[in-house]
């Protein structure tokens, strides 16, 4: 038998390399908030002291289950045959229409809705700590739940303002439950094979019933969270065209009775993302339905509580996501070696890492923002202006921070080279396909900057989006007076190009509308961000959110910046790959 030989230079360096990647997943962090201080810190900004000190051990032991728990069960229910399945019918023939999950998502729904993050919402200005439960979820991208909560939240919203008090006594206590086993949660369907986002185009007829309930007939092409108890959804209940005939309507999963309502499975989809999530084809076949308030209502309830509530939603996802691709890559950074050291040493490595600091500092300062105005909204605090900045506001940031958020986590995947394309080796390849599909839901990127650009053209909303700019650019420290006009020419070019619009012919307009609010978010968020600086440093908080504004505008509000140029390009890197 011959002896085995051994390469000790080999092995050694071998083990060496394995012991960095097990030291890389050891230094990510175990609780998701108490390793975010600029989450901590906004939290802050936003609350009351009384508030936020309710609410600061639901943080960290959610933080806790999100990082731990959830991030693992998350993982293993993603796997090939973990995946959601249809059963139509009992082993005895009846017909079910029911979907079968793997045991985690049970178990990641009792941590999610014993957190509270729902029952929130059973009185106003709760916003902000629901959303900060939502970010922290969304490290671990969808997760078979994400949808539903943002589902749910705009079915709460839409009985609570809009419905009578019958179906609220009816429906909207078990939506507020925080047991799991108890509870029941919502979808909303709107997407016809004719139609897409052209919801005018819907087909599916809503006729009156002898009861006072009506009925359904019909086809949705996407229904996502199709394991629901209660079905939000338009219907055509008028003979008028466009979305002025659409009504809105609530679809129990189940009749009064136990028996199923009149819907039939089609199909599950099979989707590139939010594997674990399941999303379905629908025909409806005289299911009993319920208006959400007034018939001729319908649509405007359904964009103003419903997608509004998911829009809010995504962006705060898409945050969440961002900030974990920042985690994944920092961390893996700091410890892979290459060439005799951490690629955190490199510059191209630290920009990086630059790029997932700042653009998580973004996304999370206009989502937020958005959070407290709402909650300030709810609970009649705002004025007039803020109101109509909110109705701008929300459409361009769940624009950006979707388009954002796939690029994003394309970036960490960079980071880690080939192993970033590795589904078992990371998250990140489930978080970019995630992220595709978050890109899409509640409002392609075209539909939003179209919505937006009418908004400002028959609403005027730009103008109260202008006051808005200049409120939060006032600033006392010195070195942050280049930063605000810096950000000042960037409004000044977006306030330049809806001129043009205004003056131009309707192709014109649209052809250059997504231009323009791409510029308009990013500008929103670099004062926000600026805002934010000034907060911490009024704190007395040694914040790294300067230099990280300061790459946020070379990059994206600086037409003429070019870092050849710039001496403090390289220490800035450099400070915030430190700060990661």
């Amino acid at each position: 038998m011959s002896e085995k030989i051994t390469h000790p230079t080999t092995e050694t360096g071998t083990v060496h390399g394995r012991n960095a990647l097990l030291a890389w997943e050891q230094a990510r962090p175990d609780n998701f908030y108490l390793s975010d201080a600029n989450l901590q810190n906004v939290l802050r900004r936003y609350s009351d002291a009384d508030s936020h000190a309710q609410m600061q051990r639901t943080y960290e032991r959610f933080g806790l289950d999100a990082a731990t728990t959830i991030d693992e069960a998350a993982r293993i229910e993603d796997r090939i045959g973990n995946h959601p399945r249809l059963e139509r019918f009992s082993g005895l023939g009846e017909r079910l229409e029911q979907i079968e999950f793997h045991p985690n998502h049970d178990m990641t729904g009792r941590l999610i809705w014993g957190s509270g993050l729902l029952s929130l919402q059973s009185s106003p200005g709760q916003t902000l700590p629901q959303m900060a439960l939502t970010y922290l979820l969304a490290h671990n991208g969808e997760a078979g739940h994400t949808c539903s909560l943002a589902c749910t939240s705009g079915l709460i919203r839409a009985l609570q303002q809009a419905a009578d008090a019958d179906m609220r006594e009816k429906f909207l206590p078990p939506l507020l439950d925080r047991d799991y086993h108890r509870m029941q949660h919502g979808a909303q369907f709107l997407t016809e094979v004719q139609g897409g986002s052209d919801v005018g185009a819907n087909a599916v007829i809503a006729t009156p019933a002898d009861d006072g309930t009506w009925r359904i007939n019909g086809e949705k092409w996407f229904c996502s969270n199709i394991n629901a108890d209660q079905f939000l959804m338009t219907a055509r209940a008028q003979a008028e065209p466009g979305t002025r005939g659409l009504g809105l309507f609530l679809v129990p999963r189940h009749l009064d009775d136990g028996t199923t309502n009149g819907f039939y499975i089609r199909r599950l989809k099979d989707k590139l993302g939010t594997r674990t999530l399941a999303s379905a084809e629908l025909d409806f076949r005289d299911a009993v339905a319920y208006p959400v308030g007034p018939i001729e209502r319908g649509f405007k309830t359904t964009v103003e509580l419903v997608l509004n509530t998911s829009r809010l939603m995504n962006a705060v996802a898409c945050a969440g996501i961002i900030r974990r691709a920042h985690i994944e890559a920092s961390t893996y950074a700091c410890h892979r070696e290459a060439f005799g050291q951490p690629i955190a040493s490199y510059p191209m490595v630290q920009e990086a890492i630059a790029d997932l600091l700042s653009e998580t500092y973004a996304a999370t300062a206009s989502s937020f923002y958005l959070a407290s105005l709402l909650d300030r909204i709810e609970t009649d605090q705002a004025s007039e202006q803020e109101t109509a900045v909110y109705r701008l506001l929300v459409n361009a940031n769940k624009y950006i921070t979707s388009i954002v958020g796939t690029s994003m986590v394309h970036r960490a995947i960079e980071v880690l080279g080939g192993n970033g394309a590795i589904e078992t080796f990371s998250i990140l390849p489930r978080l970019y396909r995630d992220m595709i599909v978050l890109e899409s839901w509640e409002g392609t990127h075209n539909v939003l900057a179209l919505q937006a650009q009418r908004d400002c053209l028959r609403y005027g909303l730009n103008q109260a989006f202008d006051a808005f700019i200049t409120a939060q650019l006032h600033v006392s420290d010195a070195d942050l007076q280049p930063l605000a006009e810096h950000i000042q020419a960037a409004h000044d070019q977006t306030r330049a190009m809806f001129r043009r619009m205004q003056q131009a012919d309707p192709n014109f307009a649209q052809a250059h509308a997504r231009r323009w609010l791409h510029l308009l978010a990013q500008v929103a968020q670099a004062a926000l961000m600026l805002a934010e600086a000034q907060w911490e440093r009024d704190q007395g908080l040694n914040t790294p959110k300067v230099d990280a504004l300061a790459h946020f505008i070379n990059l994206h509000l600086r037409p003429g910046y070019d870092p050849l140029d710039d001496e403090d390009y390289l220490p800035r890197l450099e400070r915030l790959m430190q700060a990661s």
